[in-house]
């Protein structure tokens, strides 16, 4: 047989098992010499003996992308075909999943019904401790992305008070999911009754601003004759949240965000200098940056373009039918698109100068700017016109980033809090600065997030009356660092320095590169 036809039999047997393990696979789901071809030629990736991932074999060597992307389903096979149902992942772990957290945190904890106690390493510093403890295991368990954990009650009822500190984001959003505190007290009153974790768990809603069910809580388990005292867990000054009844942890993921980083923007942002007295004037201006932010823009995304491709498709126009440059350029495709995407801006610019809400302007007009990116893939058959029609429908992963975008299931709904935040917020630094990391941190398209999230900074720029900033590619690495912290360790200070830093300098200089 020759080797494209064993190629392509290892192949048909790894799409089986990919479609039913979710892409993780056991050494022994495949003969020996199709794991070696297919780990050969890259389509298989070895994750800890006798256990692979699918993988592309485009990726490099030390890409960590994969990996992130199928970090948790990984964890769902592997604990799904070692334990069956009899695990489940402890009470930080649980949380996780249940608040949507779209970090991959570095080690998470399962629970099994037998077995000895085993540390595995996983790729990229990450891996799962394993313990025994068939008693801690909940009768009742909650499946979450095929994952074993506690249910919502339980988990909170565990939480100890380090993790009101280390995942305070994920516990008030925790709380934020809990409709009513009886749910809490059947778990509080049981057995020998929990009432150190009622005392936290009373204090920390009346953090979040509710006060009734912190002294239903307080008043029930005293009538059981316990005694409580009291404790406010959380460490942070004030509630991110306040007393929501969101039902998508998603969009309160944002509002916690917007919340928490608002203040850091504002310490560091310049006073905004308002509305510019004459909006030609500042569209001139923005006219003449458009070489700059196209180049810059564009090249931070890997395409390459220069100065002569950039005049041919803004000045001589566009010619795919009759002209076989045109077509066959990808660059060009993506030249052409962003200059139309420029000149959609520059109209929504225009309301905005005006005095118009912002936050609405770019709520009805970034989707007219994200067909204009992508109209000349359309006019020459590359997509389809249905894919111009909204958000993306399927899953999308940022390479080598442990910050997971939002599903497509959650998009319509974030987008819209996204929009929201951004029309109720008074102040345009925080609108700038936020706004654009949130809208890449969400991620709704296949691709073009990184423009429209730039053009986005830049409108809400507009409306306090800031220049028009162009993310220069030489600081690329900067900039993803920047927002790794941001939507990794929680810190949006270096983004923001980042932004400021190119504001000053494109105050300085039209065009700079």
């Amino acid at each position: 047989m020759k080797p494209n036809q064993k190629l392509a039999l290892a192949l048909k047997s790894l799409k089986r098992l990919q479609d039913k393990q979710r892409g993780v696979i056991e050494s022994t789901d495949l003969k020996d010499a199709e794991r070696a071809l297919l780990v050969e030629e890259g389509f298989l990736r070895p994750v800890m003996k006798g256990w692979y991932l699918c993988a592309n074999p485009m990726d490099r060597e030390g890409d960590s992308t994969a990996w992130y992307a199928s970090f948790w389903s990984f964890l769902a096979g592997y604990l799904g075909k070692r334990f069956g149902k009899h695990y489940c992942l402890n009470a930080e772990a649980s949380l996780l999943l249940h608040a949507r957290s779209t970090v991959i945190p570095r080690q998470v904890t399962a629970i099994a019904r037998e077995g000895g106690t085993s540390v595995l390493d996983l790729p990229h510093g990450t891996s799962l401790l394993i313990y025994p403890d068939e008693k801690a295991l909940p009768k009742k368990r909650d499946v979450v992305d095929d994952l074993q954990l506690f249910p919502l009650p339980e988990t909170l009822c565990k939480l100890g008070p380090q993790a009101f500190r280390t995942l305070s984001r994920e516990a008030e959003i925790a709380l934020g999911l809990l409709r009513d505190p009886a749910d809490l007290l059947i778990l509080l009153l049981a057995g020998e009754g929990m009432p150190a974790a009622a005392g936290r768990l009373a204090g920390a809603l009346r953090f979040t601003g509710r006060p009734h069910e912190a002294d239903r809580i307080l008043t029930t388990m005293r009538q059981a004759k316990y005694v409580i005292r009291e404790s406010n867990p959380f460490e942070i000054s004030a509630p991110r949240l306040g007393s929501t009844r969101e039902r998508s942890p998603y969009v309160m993921r944002l509002q916690s965000l917007w919340a928490g980083w608002r203040d850091d923007v504002l310490s560091l942002f310049p006073p905004v200098p308002g509305l510019p007295a004459s909006a030609e004037t500042y569209l001139r201006n923005v006219a003449d940056r458009y070489r700059a932010d196209a180049y810059n823009s564009l090249s931070i995304e890997g395409y390459q373009v220069n100065d002569a491709l950039i005049e041919r498709v803004a000045r001589s126009g566009w010619h795919p039918e009759g002209n076989r440059e045109d077509k066959q350029d990808r660059d060009a495709l993506a030249a052409r698109g962003y200059f139309q995407a420029f000149e959609a801006v520059k109209a929504s610019l225009v309301p905005i100068l005006a005095g118009k809400n912002p936050g609405e302007v770019v709520h009805v007009d970034h989707h007219r700017w994200y067909g204009e990116l992508f109209a000349p893939a359309v006019t020459l058959g590359i997509l389809e016109p249905h894919q111009l029609a909204g958000y993306r429908s399927g899953p999308v992963y940022i390479r080598n980033s442990m910050h997971t975008p939002l599903p497509k299931e959650a998009l319509v709904d974030a987008m819209q809090s996204l929009f929201d935040l951004l029309s109720q917020e008074p102040e345009p630094a925080v609108r700038a600065v936020l706004g654009h990391h949130l809208f890449v941190f969400i991620h709704p398209y296949f691709d073009g997030n990184g423009r429209i999230g730039r053009f986005l900074l830049n409108a809400m720029l507009a409306s306090g009356g800031y220049p028009w900033t162009v993310v220069r590619v030489k600081r690329r690495n900067i900039y993803m660092e920047a927002l790794e912290s941001a939507s990794v360790d929680g810190d949006i200070k270096p983004f923001t320095r980042f932004l400021l830093q190119e504001m000053q300098e494109a105050d300085e200089n039209t065009n700079p590169r």
